[in-house]
């Protein structure tokens, strides 16, 4: 396409790509911009971020970029650093050859490496622009647009599923999630993202291959989460992973609480996203300890139950057992790291300590550095669950709020009302006299 027919204009790319595409065309290698950053353009949306395909191999950018640093094992890619603003820069990929060629040049087929499920664990292969299209996920992630000549190459249709509101796999669907199986939570995201429908032969393999998921090490599934829950459409988000059956795979232990859209496991966990979506698009600040607390919070109650049936453990000793245990299991799926876990830790404790306001206990709440998150979980469990829940929230609410004079009233009502249930001080046993001589 001709910068007439597609309108793409050098004002809507960010000026360090620019400057990236032209130091690479400077030095005699070819340069695009490429992937989702044409896409949104082409879809009248700002681009989050601006990523460049090239012919030159790491190495060679890395002499082009004193600011330059390579990453990657899987694929080797160079990061361009302006600031706050990182330009990735990959080199063109080619297809894979059964045995690996010793050869320097772009075009080598070198360590492409498959697992016995067909994922591709190595895969710095280079090839040409044609090759490298055929080797993207998404039709509308395959067009380049070159500051050359400003054109822009659509090798796969790219404009057509833009048109038709489609997300379509480029090549076999189901040889592209074996190679990558976080291919079919990117297929939900974009889809989500996008307001397009899964074209039928995309969407057909995902149920069959989703426990292919549990191959995929729990660090990157940890990345790809936020991405689906954090970016402001994360309940809509949570719904396509159930429809195509991808919650179990990520989240195994609270499938078995998903069995009903009214249960109240259900409705809690679309409520905390509900919430989550609302905070991200007013720019407030969300974190993901406070949802994975939301989503993990019906198994952690569930065991605490379980193992004070079995053990004889007190509620105290159950619940902090249970915690560790739940998080150890969530780990083995999606790593959640320790600043986290010790948060979404701080959350459930506190579930159980808000419930006792009386002396000087409520004022010492107020104060602890995860009140406000913890009343913000108890205030959606109040909501959902209703009954004593809802009126403990409610209490938190004013009496946080109140004025000192207000909130040691409220404190005294709390504990005429409940009479015999607050805590009865001791009344020492006077001394025993020793007998008189």
């Amino acid at each position: 396409m001709t910068r007439g027919e597609h309108g793409i204009s050098r004002e809507d790319i960010s000026p360090n790509a620019l400057k990236v595409m032209y130091r690479l065309n400077g030095a005699g290698f070819e340069a695009y911009l490429v992937g989702g950053c044409v896409r949104d353009i082409l879809m009248g949306h700002e681009p989050k971020d601006f990523d460049v395909a090239t012919n030159a191999t790491p190495e060679q950018i890395k002499g082009l970029f004193r600011n330059c640093r390579l990453i990657g094992r899987r694929f080797r890619l160079a990061h361009i650093v302006f600031g706050r603003e990182v330009i990735e820069v990959a080199t063109l990929r080619g297809h894979h050859s059964e045995e690996a060629e010793d050869e320097t040049t772009p075009k080598a087929k070198a360590t492409g490496k498959r697992d016995a499920h067909g994922q591709l664990v190595r895969d710095n292969v280079f090839g040409s622009i044609e090759e490298d299209a055929e080797r993207r996920d998404f039709t509308f992630n395959a067009m380049y647009y070159s500051v050359a000549d400003f054109t822009v190459k659509d090798f796969a249709n790219g404009l057509e599923a833009i048109e038709k509101r489609e997300v379509k796999l480029i090549g076999d669907p189901e040889v592209r999630y074996r190679e990558d199986p976080v291919r079919m939570l990117r297929a939900v995201r974009f889809a989500v993202k996008l307001s397009m429908s899964l074209h039928p032969q995309t969407a057909a393999p995902i149920k069959p291959l989703a426990n292919l998921l549990t191959n995929i090490p729990p660090a990157r599934l940890f990345e790809e989460t936020l991405k689906l829950f954090l970016s402001g459409k994360g309940e809509k988000t949570f719904m396509m992973l159930r429809e195509y059956g991808l919650i179990a795979p990520l989240f195994p232990q609270i499938q078995p609480f998903l069995a009903d859209d009214s249960c109240r496991e259900m409705q809690f966990i679309l409520k905390v996203l509900r919430n989550t979506d609302e905070r991200i698009n007013n720019a407030q600040r969300v974190t993901p300890a406070f949802l994975y607390a939301a989503l993990l919070w019906y198994p952690l109650e569930e065991r605490c139950q379980i193992l004070q049936a079995e053990s004889g453990l007190n509620a105290h000793d159950a619940f902090n057992i249970a915690s560790g245990e739940v998080i150890g299991q969530q780990t083995k799926s999606i790593m959640i790291p320790k600043r986290f876990s010790t948060v979404m830790r701080d959350i459930w404790v506190l579930q159980q300590r808000l419930p006792k306001r009386f002396g000087r206990r409520a004022f010492q709440l107020l104060t602890h550095p995860k009140f406000r998150a913890a009343y913000d979980f108890l205030l959606v469990r109040g909501q959902i669950e209703g009954g004593e829940l809802l009126e403990l929230a409610q209490w938190w609410t004013h009496f946080q709020h109140a004025e000192g004079g207000k909130q040691k009233a409220m404190l005294n009502d709390l504990k005429r009302s409940e009479g015999s249930k607050g805590p009865r001080k001791r009344k020492r046993r006077p001394a025993k006299r020793a007998p008189d001589a």
